[in-house]
């Protein structure tokens, strides 16, 4: 790979990780009132396009980053626990729908990663609320049971969704423009 080329790559994937943590910062709301602390928000729409730009390694490298910088400013409410779900839960979608994506690399390729991915993410969710929530709220573990059904698992379906859906829509007119100039950007790692 060039210089320029990973100039280029390094420079896009800190632009997805600044537009992230504005993303986070400014739209988050929550879905459910009977678990006002799981808000929505678009923050890994950036982190699932650098990895359909990039790869499952560049976004597992987006998603450490991310989950850094919100959980120690914009999420830092959460600690520790909220860096470690991130991560966790938004990594795994990296992972798994970059690796899906990087072998189609079609549109149904991107629908088969995006979904496997919410999929994925949802699962991963649900038992990091069985761990950490009881620790995070107090709550004890039963109550995070019986909010597993009709909060939890809806919530990341939701989000996670929500997020995908958005990601298919927008990727291919953002990876045109960047991958515009001459030279374009090296290809997935």
């Amino acid at each position: 790979m060039k210089a320029s080329q990973t100039t280029r790559k390094l420079t896009t994937m800190a632009m997805l990780t600044a537009l992230s943590i504005v993303l986070v910062a400014i739209v988050h709301f929550p879905l459910f009132p009977a678990a006002p602390w799981m808000e929505y928000d678009p923050a890994d729409i950036p982190i699932f396009i650098g990895t359909f730009l990039f790869g499952p390694g560049a976004g597992l490298a987006l998603t450490l980053v991310v989950s850094i910088i919100q959980g120690t400013t914009v999420s830092a409410s959460s600690g520790i626990i909220g860096i470690l779900m991130h991560f966790c839960a938004t990594g795994s979608f990296a992972i798994l729908a970059g690796n899906i994506y990087r072998k189609k690399h079609t549109r149904g390729g991107a629908m088969i990663a995006l979904a496997a991915g919410v999929v994925t993410m949802t699962a991963v969710m649900a038992l990091w609320n069985l761990i950490f929530t009881p620790i995070f709220m107090g709550a004890p573990r039963q109550a995070v049971l019986e909010l597993m059904l009709p909060v939890i698992l809806p919530f990341n379906l939701i989000k996670a969704g929500a997020n995908a859906l958005i990601t298919y829509l927008v990727y291919k007119p953002i990876a045109r423009l960047v991958r515009h100039e001459e030279g374009g950007l090296p290809a997935r790692s």
